[in-house]
């Protein structure tokens, strides 16, 4: 079993190494003119390496990322308008600021369906950001 093990990490070592030259080599062409350094890296890195199977994989590698920013790009712009999700912390606040007088845990937890130590720590995060404030002990009010 420790011999395979140590068989896994020289060939896991290995590989991390044929990584780093690969993205090595990836700065290296991002850094040159694109369309001069696409045709003349490549062909170099094809006659350096020994087996065609790793010039595939460098091939393949470059186009990802490529295709792969674009996909991100779009997701980060897409993630603001989904962002309409009603917090806990929202619905306690909501439920407290309907009230002029104020109220207590017990009536929010009726009110949310949240169990006492959930609604303690809304309270307590609510009153440390100064939404709401405590003008007697367990009166809530909005700030």
């Amino acid at each position: 079993m420790k011999k395979e093990l140590q068989a896994v990490k020289k060939e896991l070592n290995a590989i991390s190494k044929r990584l780093d030259k690969l993205v090595d080599a990836l700065k290296k062409a991002d850094a040159k003119p694109k369309k001069k350094a696409a045709k003349k890296v490549t062909p170099k890195k094809v006659a350096k390496k020994a087996a065609p199977k790793a010039a595939k994989k460098t091939v393949a590698k470059k186009a990802a990322p490529k295709k792969a920013a674009p996909k991100k790009a779009a997701a980060k712009k897409a993630a603001p308008k989904k962002a309409v999700k009603t917090t806990a912390a929202d619905t306690v606040l909501k439920a407290i600021k309907g009230l002029k007088k104020g109220t207590d845990t017990a009536s929010l937890m009726k009110k949310t369906g949240y169990d006492q130590k959930k609604v303690a720590n809304i309270i307590f995060k609510l009153k440390k950001q100064g939404k709401i404030t405590s003008p007697q002990k367990g009166l809530y009010v909005k700030a």
